[in-house]
């Protein structure tokens, strides 16, 4: 009995230790400290668009009528003056005979009013004629001149549209579009082929018109096929377009492709991809985020004292994983990632390694 006299206040003052120790672990809250890094605000874009030619033309019938024959599809490379297409020429065939015919006449008449013209000479010489006689003969000459002139109009303009049946290539160029099929009946200078010109080619893109409000043009354009992504080539905005389609809101940007590889064509679907550098702002994962009345917070640490404290954050944007902000948080500043839901100003923390989802 007297030794347990003895040991009762060591036991207490055990216990009152341990239990002190106890109720400082517990307000000690575990949670994940990480560290805030700033970095430039480097922003990828890429958009889907068309290879298109740099020099194009559209060829179409100078008249109207039904087409009977189409020999190029798109793809093909045609020379110049090689046939792309037919019409059906029946009324012109017609009408180059019918001029055919009248410049016949019209020639056969003039030489009889030539001959006539000269025999009336002759015989004014002579005295056998009067020059009365004469003057008609050289008025009916004049007639069969005119006459003559205008057959031979008729004839050249039944042979052009004739020749206006054939729509021959304007020069060395690959078709890119037919709009046309056997038996459809056309306009006239309705276009029917799309033909490029060369082989330079540019990528078009509709490209928002926000994205456009981002600053100056990117130097280089990085581009690949949509089908063979291991294809990388570059191109240089050529033209941004200054219309707005009121349908889409976008804006058409062509690129000038540098050096296309040997397979890209033209139709082709290409993206295109840009990286914009801006200022730094400070990236932190999206589970630091917090709230407070006046808008979005995170929880700060102190470093030297372990407690937390609300900061007020102003944030550039969401992205999938994390936040960046733009204000409120400085590079190196220490912030609780995870395990947030317990605190308060003030709190002390420790850091865990680990954070049990």
């Amino acid at each position: 009995m007297r030794n347990a006299r003895y040991l009762a206040p060591v036991f207490g003052a055990f216990l009152a230790a341990w239990f002190a120790t106890v109720a400082v672990s517990a307000d000690l809250l575990r949670v994940e400290i990480v560290q805030a890094e700033a970095m430039p605000d480097s922003r990828l874009y890429s958009l889907t668009g068309e290879v298109r030619p740099r020099d194009s033309l559209t060829a179409a019938f100078p008249s109207g009528g039904r087409v009977t024959e189409v020999l190029v599809d798109a793809g093909d490379e045609v020379q110049q003056d090689a046939v792309l297409a037919r019409m059906q020429a029946v009324q012109q065939q017609q009408a180059r005979r019918a001029a055919e015919a009248g410049l016949s006449t019209a020639t056969a008449d003039y030489r009889q009013a030539v001959e006539d013209l000269q025999r009336q000479d002759a015989l004014l010489q002579r005295g056998a004629t009067t020059r009365i006689a004469r003057d008609s003969a050289e008025d009916a000459l004049r007639i069969a001149e005119g006459v003559l002139a205008q057959a031979s109009a008729d004839l050249d303009r039944a042979e052009k549209a004739l020749a206006d049946t054939v729509l021959l290539a304007p020069g060395d160029a690959t078709v890119t579009q037919r709009m046309v099929e056997a038996g459809q009946v056309v306009g006239a200078a309705q276009p029917v082929f799309e033909l490029a010109l060369g082989s330079a080619m540019d990528a078009v893109f509709d490209v928002p018109e926000v994205l456009l409000s981002f600053g100056a043009a990117p130097p280089v354009v990085t581009l690949n096929p949509i089908d063979d992504p291991n294809t990388v080539f570059h191109g240089h905005i050529d033209e941004i377009s200054p219309v707005v389609d009121a349908q889409t809101g976008t804006v058409a940007v062509t690129v000038a492709i540098d050096n296309p590889p040997e397979r890209l064509s033209f139709g082709e679907a290409v993206r295109g991809s840009v990286t914009r550098e801006g200022p730094e702002l400070v990236v932190l994962p999206w589970s630091a985020m917090s709230a407070t009345a006046g808008g979005p917070a995170v929880w700060r640490v102190d470093p030297d004292t372990m407690t937390v404290t609300l900061q007020p954050v102003e944030i550039e944007r969401f992205e999938t994983g994390r936040i960046l902000i733009k204000s409120g948080i400085e590079d190196g500043d220490l912030v609780v990632g995870a395990g947030a839901q317990l605190l308060y100003p003030g709190r002390t923390v420790r850091a865990a390694e680990e954070i049990a989802e």
